[in-house]
């Protein structure tokens, strides 16, 4: 019996342009204004949500400010 040299898997690669298929998928669906409109408002809210925190977030993580006053306890002060 003729035995071929290459692994099955491989022979089926070697073969697959004669089996492609000639189905085409179907076109795709044009985009609404209105989705356009929800794509930028979502795009919009991300952009100003990482501006906020970066906004709010910096002062809180920088160390050039030292805090006005220190807070002691009684313990602390000798009272």
């Amino acid at each position: 019996m003729f035995r071929r040299r290459e692994a099955v898997p491989f022979s089926f690669v070697a073969e697959a342009d004669r089996f492609r298929s000639n189905v085409t998928p179907p076109p795709r669906e044009r985009t609404t204004g209105s989705e356009l409109a929800g794509r930028g408002l979502v795009g919009l809210a991300v952009i100003a949500g990482l501006a906020g925190s970066l906004l709010f977030g910096l002062p809180a993580l920088s160390s050039e400010h030292s805090p006005s006053h220190s807070q002691q306890t009684e313990a602390a002060t000798g009272h």
